[in-house]
């Protein structure tokens, strides 16, 4: 005898590989990933207040009691109508079709953003940063690096507008199917009667629990699908880009193709939703919310599914550590260049989505000057490592792999100043390390080098078009980056670390050298004179009029 019980679910291989990568260890994308939660937020944006904008926060992965967790936060809400800013990897079509229909339901609007807390944040326990403030939270929404991906866009249906930023990214791939089959096996006693024989007793003798996943949509989901997309007003093209990406994949919808479908309303951002100026307007819109001075302490609006974590020291958990991505105008102090001295970039730490923008910021403050990179990252953001790396060939910049070790004092240190806006330094193969999305910084170089103490690994990445496109453009060979398996749990495991041979045949690399090619101390006493060297009348100027002890 056989039963057969069917479940589907849209099976997240991809993670934000910001969240993945961190400066000390990289964390597990797994089935324990966060669940999504939601907090009611207050921007903190200056000079906001008294009358602020506030949203809903929905930032994890979408977990069968989910939906739940939505309804009670908006039963506390009452007839308040906030706007959801979610940011989400995907996970489970039930409970995105749930959510969908309550947020339509709610008539709310939904816009893909993450929100960056300030003082306090969903988790941390006894915060009174923002007593007598009238909010339990506050924040800043943007939708640099956000993504709304899998299941999400299910989800993300349901608002009554929508809005998905130029910084944003919302994508859909084919729905996984598992399937489960339970077999049984009885032995049943039986007793004669007078010639008759009676049933007495069954008993399971054994039970196999048989699973198998296929990877191409059901009539019978699809139909469902169908139905629901039909029901929100978003036309069938989302479903057909579903059921023509495989599920190993993501296809970044464009936001033409969004208008076009329906998915999205407008082609505005959050900022429409959740900007300081927006309370300003007459009237106000309806997320606005005027707070007196010295209000009562909130009480925490806040939900997530509960799961046991492990207990960490209260220490660990007073704040936050930035290990995002610094850059940091550097001079040689190696005492073997005098007054001759290489100049250059020092980029290190974890890239975010933001790390792009600043580092087209500070190319700007440079202007024309091709200073080299010399770079030392974990990892992060693949989008933001992506328009880096082509920022970086845009403007003809040389990349080395390198730690850069100041002299004196730190730059993140109170009252460390540089002079003439260059910080004393001396770059160092050992310790330089380039791994997860830092190699497609790597590959906009022109020129790349990776000395024989630095360490340079790879592992699977989303987005595999995208980055196929991109190495194609760098004139890189496509096999880099390990393929994807799909299900696959610790992605730690895949990581590959690159050999010189390696990297010199792939082409990630131009040649043997290493950073000291592009700023040892002897650089700048070679013909033709290199651009991150001083200009020679600077020299003259020095010479002639030298510092004062």
């Amino acid at each position: 005898m056989a039963m057969a019980a069917f479940a589907a679910k849209a099976e997240d291989v991809f993670p934000k590989w910001s969240d993945l990568t961190t400066w000390a260890e990289p964390k597990v994308w797994s089935d324990d990933i966060s669940p999504m939660r939601f907090a009611v937020v207050r921007s903190s944006a200056t000079g906001c207040e008294p009358n602020c904008p506030e949203w809903i926060s929905a930032e994890g992965a979408i977990e069968a009691g989910t939906p739940a967790q939505l309804k009670r936060i908006l039963k506390k809400l009452g007839r308040r109508k906030l706007p959801i800013i979610v940011n989400s990897p995907g996970g489970n079509v039930d409970a995105a079709l749930q959510l969908g229909r309550i947020i339509r339901k709610n008539k709310l609007d939904i816009a893909v953003g993450i929100t960056k807390f300030s003082d306090c944040w969903p988790g941390m326990k006894d915060c009174r940063a923002n007593d007598g403030k009238g909010a339990a939270y506050f924040g800043i929404a943007s939708d640099g690096g956000a993504m709304c991906n899998s299941a999400c866009p299910l989800m993300f249906a349901g608002g009554v507008g929508r809005v998905v930023g130029g910084w944003a990214h919302l994508g859909v791939h084919q729905i996984t199917t598992t399937h489960f089959r339970i077999t049984r096996q009885y032995r049943t006693t039986y007793r004669v009667v007078r010639g008759k024989k009676y049933k007495v007793t069954t008993e399971t003798v054994t039970q196999d629990n048989i699973g198998y996943k296929t990877y191409e949509m059901s009539k019978a989901l699809e139909k469902r699908l169908s139905a629901y997309l039909r029901e929100m007003g978003v036309g069938r093209g989302v479903l057909d880009v579903m059921k023509a990406t495989p599920a190993s994949d993501i296809r970044q919808i464009a936001l033409d193709d969004m208008l076009t479908m329906k998915l999205v309303t407008s082609r505005d951002s959050l900022d429409i939703l959740t900007q300081a100026g927006i309370c300003r307007r007459g009237p106000a819109p309806p997320n606005c919310r005027a707070v007196p001075a010295n209000a009562k302490k909130a009480k925490a609006a806040v939900m997530a599914v509960q799961r046991a974590v492990p207990a960490t020291p209260s220490a660990a958990r007073s704040a936050p550590v930035d290990n995002s991505m610094r850059f940091v105008l550097v001079r040689s102090s190696d005492p073997k260049c005098g007054l001759d001295c290489p100049e250059w970039i020092a980029a290190q730490g974890t890239i975010t989505p933001d790390t792009q923008k600043i580092f087209r910021q500070l190319l700007d403050t440079v202007g024309g000057r091709r200073l080299p990179l010399i770079v030392s990252s974990p990892g992060g953001d693949l989008l933001s490592a992506l328009a880096m790396g082509r920022l970086i060939r845009d403007r003809k910049l040389d990349v080395a792999i390198a730690h850069t070790d100041f002299t004196g004092c730190k730059p993140q240190d109170k009252g460390c100043a540089p002079t003439d806006g260059f910080y004393p330094g001396a770059a160092r193969n050992s310790g330089g390390q380039c791994e997860a999305v830092c190699p497609i910084v790597l590959a906009g170089g022109v020129r790349r080098f990776v000395g024989p103490d630095a360490l340079v690994s790879v592992q699977p990445l989303a987005f595999a078009e995208r980055v196929r496109l991109y190495l194609a453009e760098m004139s890189i060979k496509q096999n880099l980056f390990p393929p994807v398996l799909v299900g696959f749990a610790d992605f730690r495991l895949l990581r590959l670390q690159l050999e010189p041979d390696t990297m010199l045949t792939i082409g990630l690399t131009t040649g043997p050298e290493s950073a000291n090619h592009l700023v040892g101390p002897t650089v700048c006493k070679t013909e033709p004179r290199p651009q991150n060297c001083p200009a020679a009348s600077a020299l003259k100027v020095d010479a002639q009029f030298p510092p004062k002890p």
